[in-house]
């Protein structure tokens, strides 16, 4: 047999059942000879509202002499998957991995196939207990500032959309996917242009991948906060609660971007780090329906929920929307008490009415810094305070976008019933923003709307503070992902080098990759 593979397959919406048979029709393959057929990649091109098709990319399997598809302009041979080697390894010692988040997580279970026996130390709960002690915060607004939506067993992508496309091109991409199907994530994450898999398919994704590591030998200890290290001419002493106390040459450091605490002391004994750009906004939330009918309208029923994504340039500064939940909720997302902190979540069949994504405004750190790299964190808990502070009671302030763009407050909600859990305070954002901020986003959305017509509708609710889309700070490392303390190796998110649970996830495999071959 022969593999091939076929590409620009347009599909109606509505016909995709049939996809053998067009596939077939279309490269003039007879169906007895199709051995087997393989989604690759699958996407919808809605440039035409009156014409919205499935464009697919399929990989088949023929027999050795077929000779109908050699002139097709839209065919060519299959890559092999990328298999990965896994080096038995060598070191005397376990690594360290702090953090079990993307990065931390695929770090530890290649060296987990590795031989290397990890350790892995987890301020949080595991995922179980974790979901527990997240509930509570919602339901009652009392927070376990050590486990919550961002610390614990899967970071705090677990408490999220579960998207899974990146811009990093990466030949490691499709590997991580078929990591997330392998363990438990339905099967299309691995060839949808824009997977997710969704909190509640994210969390069995997690225990699973934690299931394997111990069987292969890592150790885990959750509830356990990483404290401070010691270096020595020839080990690291990593110093933990609960007494623990590790001996190592590898200490990968996977915080992820809410561990303030440790970001300090980590600077405090002497890693190198600078100050980065991010950035700072509101949720903007709508009716999924009326997104659907913007997205795709008269095929608005016959397509999965939508989502949008756009961008405005202006004089000084940059706006754009960023981690569009369709389908979902706008979360309570503090690691610290009496602040707030907003994020979207939604799960995998994004089946709640409202559609949420964030409206953010770069910040660079000409806007923040006085003299630490470290300014930018106390930046953002400035504004995360100030929002607690305007309610005084967990709720987050908010508006309509009717009245924001007026400079007045609007008093109640209209179409869109806000889902923030903890209720809304309505009130004047620039109480808790930056007032370049407030007037960026008022200059924003109307030429939002213009390139997505609804997005700055007068009922779209806008919820504050976001805050956490980026760390705020860099840990440097060099080209072979070392920091500036040997030994130690900065992964993921938190260390400034992703931006997303692919990015970081990659991130994470390429250390434990550059470690277990030197």
């Amino acid at each position: 047999m022969i593999q091939l593979k076929l590409s620009n397959i347009k599909i109606p919406v509505g016909s995709e059942r049939n996809l053998k048979n067009i596939v077939c029709k279309q490269f003039r393959i007879r169906t007895e000879d199709l051995g087997s057929i393989r989604i690759v990649r699958q996407s919808v091109d809605a440039r035409k509202k009156n014409n919205i098709l499935y464009n697919f990319q399929v990989e088949v399997c023929l027999p050795d002499n077929y000779k109908n598809l050699q002139s097709h302009p839209d065919t060519s041979g299959c890559k092999p998957a990328l298999e990965l080697s896994y080096p038995k390894w060598i070191h005397e010692r376990q690594p360290i991995i702090v953090g079990f988040g993307p990065a931390g997580m695929f770090a530890a279970l290649y060296l987990a196939r590795c031989g290397a026996h990890p350790v892995i130390v987890e301020r949080g709960e595991q995922i179980e207990e974790r979901q527990q002690s997240v509930q509570r915060f919602l339901q009652t607004k009392i927070l376990n500032p050590s486990s919550n939506v961002q610390f614990g067993e899967g970071g705090a992508g677990t408490f999220s959309d579960g998207k899974l496309n990146t811009n990093v091109n990466s030949e490691y991409n499709q590997f991580i996917l078929n990591e997330f199907y392998q363990h438990g994530a339905p099967e299309e994450v691995t060839y949808q242009q824009n997977p997710h898999v969704g909190t509640d398919y994210l969390a069995a994704v997690v225990k699973n991948i934690r299931t394997e590591i111990e069987a292969l030998g890592g150790e885990f200890y959750f509830n356990t906060l990483f404290e401070a290290f010691e270096k020595s001419s020839d080990h690291i002493k990593v110093h933990c609660s609960n007494s623990k106390h590790f001996i190592t040459n590898h200490l990968l450091i996977g915080l992820g971007h809410s561990a303030r605490d440790t970001l300090r002391m980590l600077h405090a004994s002497g890693l190198q780090m600078e100050a980065k750009s991010f950035s700072i906004g509101v949720r903007m939330e709508h009716l999924q329906r009326d997104i659907n009918r913007m997205q795709y309208g008269q095929f608005a029923n016959l397509l999965p929920p939508a989502s949008y994504k756009g961008v405005v340039h202006l004089q000084n500064r940059g706006v754009y929307t960023f981690c569009m939940c369709p389908g979902g909720t706008v979360m309570a997302s503090a690691s610290e008490e009496e602040t707030i902190v907003t994020n979207g979540m939604s799960n995998f069949k994004r089946d709640k009415p409202n559609a949420n994504s964030a409206l953010l405004v770069s910040v660079t750190p000409d806007d923040f810094l006085q003299g630490s790299v470290l300014d930018g964190m106390d930046y953002q808990e400035k504004y995360e305070r100030l929002a607690f502070q305007m309610a005084g009671d967990g709720r987050a302030p908010g508006n309509l976008v009717g009245e924001f763009l007026k400079g007045q407050i609007a008093s109640r909600h209209r179409k869109v019933v806000p889902s923030y859990p903890h209720g809304l305070y309505f009130g004047d954002f620039s109480r808790c923003l930056p007032d370049y901020a407030v007037s960026a986003m008022r200059e924003a959305l109307p030429l939002l709307d213009r390139k997505l017509p609804g997005i700055a509708n007068v009922d779209t609710v806008l919820t504050g503070v976001e805050t956490r889309s980026s760390s705020p700070v860099r840990i440097l490392r060099d080209e072979n992902r070392k920091s500036s303390v040997p030994g130690i190796y900065p992964i993921g998110e938190g260390a400034g080098y992703a931006g997303g649970i692919m990015s970081a996830a990659i991130d994470g495999l390429k250390t434990a990759i550059a470690i277990s071959t030197t």
